[in-house]
This record gives structure tokens, C-alpha cells and sequence, in this order.
């Protein structure tokens, strides 16, 4: 198997090894994030193992980019594929080897991620890294062998058969679980009941938690709702087509924009922080961070593009055979962009906001609103400018999807 995985790395094509290092160096970035995050929470204060957390919180979506490249790079490998179902191979070698190589890269890109940490961390613990380097690895050879699921080749080709998952009840469980967490946390004080003193801290810390994951797949909801009442309203086949393709999974755009979201929720809090206490060049740090955040949310916007690309190629082909431009094929993706993203991001300030707000509602002013509301508005208009201009800029990718030859079985 191991001679097999060579023989196809010898032949990847320069797209297939760009998506390699994307995963490498995102499972770097989230070693180094974890490693980091670990060793803030040696601190006996209670303000670094909150910030740990929030470092080990933004490792998640980068592991989620991880994934989402990993099952792109495992649906892309179609000739080699179908040569190796022609030679005998069973489908679950398709899985093996994304195992395989999602454990391999994901080894070597935690590898440089601890070597950084290690650099910059000279007087830190160094313990926790050789068993953060052994769960980034086990979490790319999962991360492998789930992506080669709904991937079936076959001699004539590979095709992709994902199972699309509507909105479910327990996200939004989630989600109000963690509200009600964090409530419980800023209302009680040091009076929590559970955990002595640091009750406060570890209610809070469980409640961002659950309320991350929860507005993430609750987002589904949101996403779906908002695609069905614009579908309902279109006057132009693009704005019609688009709606629809996101109503039919709104989960799998969740799943991208979940760092959006995330980027524009921290942006808002920010925002509404900065009005009443000032700071601006710690504030200015944190915009520095958010902006590497978006970058990370671009990326991911650009592997889910892709990837939604190539699970619609022969419908997209089809349409382009019948005779509809590719400029307005076009214009699909980034309406589908705008639709998808909107929601998300708006839902995401106003929690920002209103989760600052709250916490200081005694001593915040209304005059702070006005800067804390921009900034809210600035952030949203950021993070669906940023989904759509990938749009744009996935029109290579939609002009590749366009070629006749997509038509032809098992393709």
C-alpha cells in the first residue's frame, strides 16, 4: 500500500500538490495553535486558560480545512483511481489510501508546527508536543478515510455520492445550551455553584464551546430558511438556481463559513470593546489576528468552491451544452455566495455585539453603540465580500467543470 501511495504522489498534478501542502500546513498551524494553547493552560490565572482556550478554538476550523482538503484531494484522483479498480484494487483501498496519506501529511506538517512552537517557546512545557503530534496524526488518517466515504471508483471514473444532511434538533440544543452556560456564568459571578471558584471560568469556557459548535450547525437552519424565502422571490434564473442550490445543502455551506462566522463574531465583540475602553493598539493587534483569520476562512471558502464544483460538474455541463453562458453560470456562484453568507454573518455580529453588551450592561453607554454598530456592519459587509470575491475567483475552476467531456458516463 505504501508503494501505491508513492506512485501516486510521483504523479500528482500541480493542483494535486498545492492541495497537499494546504493540508500540511494547516495541520501545522493547528499543532501550533494546540501546543500553544496547552501551555497557556499551565497558568494558574484564570485569564490564560481562556485565552488557551480561545487558541485551541480557532484550531478547529483550520482542522476543519484539513478535512475539507483531504476529501478534495481524495475525489480529484480520478484516472489513477479507476487504473488501480482496473488492476484489481477493492474500494476500500480508495480509503486506505486517503488514510494513509492524510496521516502522512498530517505528521509532517504537525511536525513543523511543534518545530515552530519549540523555537518560539524555549522556556514553555515541550511535554505536551509529542502527544500533540500523535493526535494531529491520528485526527489525518480519520480525517482520510472518512474523506474516501463517498468517494466510489470504479474503471470508468470516480464519482461522488455524499449523503446530504438537512438541519437537525440537537444543534440547536446546543447552541442554547451554551447560551444558557454563558448566562448562568456572567449573571452568577463568583457565586457559581459547581467547581468552587473556578466554576465562573469553567462554565463560561464550556458555554463558548457549545456555542461555537451549535451556531456552526445551527447555521444550517439559517442558511436554509433564508435560501427557500429568496427562491420563493427571485426574478432571474441565476438568483433562482443559486437559492436553490444552497436550500439543497445549506449544511455543507455551514461547514464552510463556520470561520467566517467566527472571524465576524470576534470582529463585532471587538468592535463593541474597543468603544468603551479604548486600547486601540492592543485592539489593533487583534484586527492583525482577525485578518489572518479571514485569510484561513478564504481558503477554506476556495476548497469548498472547488469541491462543490466538482459534485455539480455534470449538471453545470449540462447547462453549458443547452446553451447557457458561462457568464451567467458565473453569476450563480457568487449569488449562491451572498445568499449563503449573509445570514451567517449578520447573526454572527449581532451575537458579538450582544454578547459584550450584556456582560457590561451596568456600565456601557449608549453613545458607545454608534462605534460598536459600524463596526458590526463593517465586519458583515467584510465577510460576504470576502465569500464572494472568492466566487469570483473560482470562474477557472468553473470554466474547467464546463468542458464537454464531464458529460461522458462515469465521469
Amino acid at each position: 500500500m505504501i508503494t501505491v501511495l508513492r506512485m501516486l504522489n510521483r504523479g500528482r498534478s500541480r493542483p494535486e500538490r498545492v492541495r497537499a501542502w494546504l493540508v500540511g500546513a494547516g495541520a501545522g498551524v493547528a499543532a501550533f495553535l494546540v501546543c500553544t494553547a496547552v501551555s497557556l493552560a499551565d497558568f494558574r490565572d484564570e485569564g490564560g486558560s481562556l485565552t488557551g482556550l480561545a487558541l485551541a478554538l480557532l484550531a478547529l476550523p483550520v482542522a476543519g480545512l484539513v478535512h475539507q482538503a483531504n476529501r478534495l484531494a481524495t475525489a480529484t484522483r480520478e484516472r489513477r483511481l479507476a487504473a488501480l479498480r482496473l488492476a484489481g484494487a477493492a474500494p476500500g483501498d480508495v480509503r486506505r489510501l486517503g488514510a494513509l496519506e492524510g496521516g502522512w501529511l498530517a505528521l509532517t506538517g504537525s511536525l513543523a508546527g511543534s518545530v515552530v512552537y519549540a523555537l518560539t517557546h524555549l522556556p514553555g512545557p515541550l511535554a505536551p508536543v509529542p502527544f500533540v503530534v500523535v493526535l494531529m496524526t491520528a485526527g489525518g488518517v480519520v480525517s482520510g478515510a472518512r474523506a474516501g466515504r463517498d468517494v466510489i471508483a470504479s474503471p470508468l471514473g470516480v464519482t461522488r455520492r455524499p449523503r446530504v444532511r438537512g438541519p437537525r434538533v440537537r444543534d440547536l440544543l446546543l447552541a442554547l445550551t451554551g447560551v444558557a452556560l454563558l448566562v448562568a456564568g456572567l449573571t452568577l459571578k463568583g457565586g457559581f455553584p459547581i467547581g468552587g471558584k473556578y466554576g465562573t471560568a469553567v462554565a463560561m469556557a464550556a458555554g463558548m464551546v457549545l456555542l461555537l459548535f451549535g451556531l456552526t450547525m445551527a447555521a444550517t437552519w439559517l442558511i436554509r430558511a433564508c435560501a427557500a424565502r429568496i427562491g420563493r422571490r427571485a426574478r432571474s434564473p441565476e438568483t433562482l438556481l443559486a437559492a436553490r442550490l444552497v436550500e439543497s445543502d445549506p449544511r455543507a455551506w455551514a461547514r464552510a463559513l463556520s470561520v467566517v462566522g467566527l472571524t465576524v463574531f470576534f470582529g463585532a465583540g471587538s468592535g463593541a470593546q474597543q468603544a468603551g475602553t479604548g486600547y486601540w493598539h492592543a485592539h489593533a493587534l487583534i484586527d492583525v489576528a482577525l485578518l489572518l483569520a479571514m485569510l484561513t476562512s478564504a481558503a477554506a471558502l476556495v476548497v469548498h468552491q472547488a469541491e462543490e464544483l466538482i459534485d455539480l460538474r455534470r449538471s453545470f455541463a449540462a447547462l453549458a451544452a443547452a446553451g447557457v453562458p458561462e457568464r451567467s453560470l458565473g453569476r450563480v456562484l457568487v449569488r449562491q455566495a451572498a445568499i449563503a453568507a449573509l445570514p451567517v454573518c449578520a447573526v454572527a455580529a449581532a451575537a458579538g455585539v450582544g454578547v459584550v453588551v450584556f456582560s457590561v450592561l451596568d456600565i456601557y453607554q449608549a453613545r458607545w453603540l454608534v462605534w460598536a454598530l459600524t463596526r458590526a456592519v463593517a465586519m458583515t459587509g467584510i465577510g460576504v465580500l470576502t465569500a464572494m470575491l472568492v466566487a469570483l475567483a473560482a470562474r477557472p475552476l468553473l470554466r474547467g467543470a464546463l468542458r464537454l467531456e464531464t458529460l461522458r458516463a462515469g465521469r
